[in-house]
């Protein structure tokens, strides 16, 4: 497999190297463009956790702040916020050494 097939089919070269990776054909995989991928996904963890953190914050400073527009859909998007908050360090644990960084 040549990088070059990783630009014209993303979907192809995935399931390539998984093939690879699961036979052991460690020589064939492209290493480079599998790390560059696993990066790309650990960002990705990182931006979900920020984006669920300033959700959560914009609307605990809303609820604290506008009390008198206190909704129903604020109070489920706190509830929700935090379950995928969890579950978020449930399935990446390392990522509660982010939260500090990105409040």
């Amino acid at each position: 497999m040549e990088h070059i097939e990783y630009e014209k089919d993303f979907y192809s070269w995935l399931m390539i190297n998984a093939e690879w990776l699961r036979e052991g054909k460690f020589t064939k995989i492209d290493a480079e463009n599998i790390a560059e991928e696993l990066e790309a996904m650990g960002r990705s963890e990182k931006r979900e956790l920020t984006s669920r953190l300033t959700v959560l914050l914009t609307h605990l400073l809303k609820w604290k702040y506008q009390a008198v527009r206190r909704s129903r859909s604020w109070k489920n998007t706190l509830f929700t916020q935090r379950m995928d908050i969890n579950e978020l360090l449930e399935d990446s644990p390392s990522l509660r050494h982010e939260i500090k960084a990105r409040l």
